[in-house]
């Protein structure tokens, strides 16, 4: 059993403009979009791959001057494809907008919203809120699948937990892993119940071992480096967070109310959300698992999730 709580090797340091293309890798350039905050970090990740006939990966949140930021860095070029690591609001909404002014095809997992678990019309959505439920893929693309442009190659790469139609890209003739909201530098990834699913998570984080990345290009804050490094210390972290969820629990605490101040103590009013999410992703698990019965843990019973 673990004993004492891992330390995950962050790298919180970016030197970025809101705004402004930045080359961070031969043949790709990243703008960060100005929508910051507790669980965006410094905002949404843009990442442009190719020059000339080029591929842009998350365009990011319905905001003008972000598009704006787009359509200059790319300029006289020609945007081609338009890809989608997965469907929360804050990588997509401006899709509509930057389709109509290139021309691009939308290139995003299939099927994209069945069987995902949340619903819209959810009478308690504690992940539905996230979704953007109008995505339609002009392309739809499943694990294994690659799109090539012009002197660059993207391999799909399915990575399901934060998102059931989460995609992380693999560059195929450079050693880096667009990863979305699946691995970042700077924090732990949100798994918010049924949207999100943590048994999911643990095997899409050993997918993404020994494969010779160099860097990873994360949907938030800067790259991620010595990949496989990052990834034990995040499978350790989620070990030791639900043995610490599962003592709780067998110790007789029930809620959020009682294992969230036990759990996290003096954390930030901000997170505390996505706190809360993490125990009851963990307690969720748990279920799954038959290590715990449902009736045992009344704050899993209270939202959308059956144990199966």
């Amino acid at each position: 059993m673990t004993t004492s709580k891992p330390k995950i090797p962050f790298h919180v340091d970016m030197k970025f403009t809101h705004g402004e293309p930045r080359k961070i890798w031969p043949g790709v350039r990243r703008i960060v979009a100005n929508n910051p905050g507790p669980l965006t970090h410094n905002g949404t990740n843009t990442y442009i791959v190719g020059e000339g006939r080029v591929a842009v990966i998350d365009p990011g949140p319905d905001d003008d001057d972000h598009i704006d930021a787009i359509m200059r860095a790319i300029k006289a070029e020609r945007l081609d494809y338009i890809l989608l690591t997965h469907t929360h609001k804050d990588h997509s909404t401006s899709i509509p907008k930057l389709k109509e002014l290139t021309g691009a095809k939308l290139v995003a997992y299939a099927p994209i919203h069945e069987n995902r678990g949340c619903r819209r019309d959810s009478e308690k959505p504690l992940d539905a809120k996230f979704v953007d439920f109008e995505i339609k893929p002009d392309t739809e693309i499943v694990d294994g699948d690659i799109l090539e442009g012009t002197g660059w190659a993207l391999k799909a790469v399915h990575t399901p937990g934060h998102a059931p139609d989460h995609l992380c890209y693999a560059h195929q003739t450079e050693p880096i892993l667009f990863t979305g909201d699946h691995i970042m530098a700077w924090n732990t990834s949100v798994i918010i119940p049924p949207e999100g699913r943590m048994s999911d998570y643990l095997v899409s984080l050993k997918k993404c071992l020994n494969n010779s990345y160099e860097r990873l290009m994360p949907g938030h804050g800067g790259q991620a480096q010595s990949p496989d490094r990052l990834i034990k210390a995040y499978l350790m972290h989620r070990k030791w967070r639900e043995e610490a969820v599962l003592t709780a629990i067998t110790s007789g605490m029930q809620g959020i109310d009682e294992l969230l101040p036990a759990l996290y103590p003096n954390i930030d009013e901000g997170v505390k959300g996505a706190a809360a999410l993490s125990i009851l992703a963990h307690a969720v698990h748990l279920c799954e698992q038959g290590v715990i019965k449902a009736d045992t843990c009344k704050f899993a019973l209270n939202t959308n999730f059956e144990p199966k």
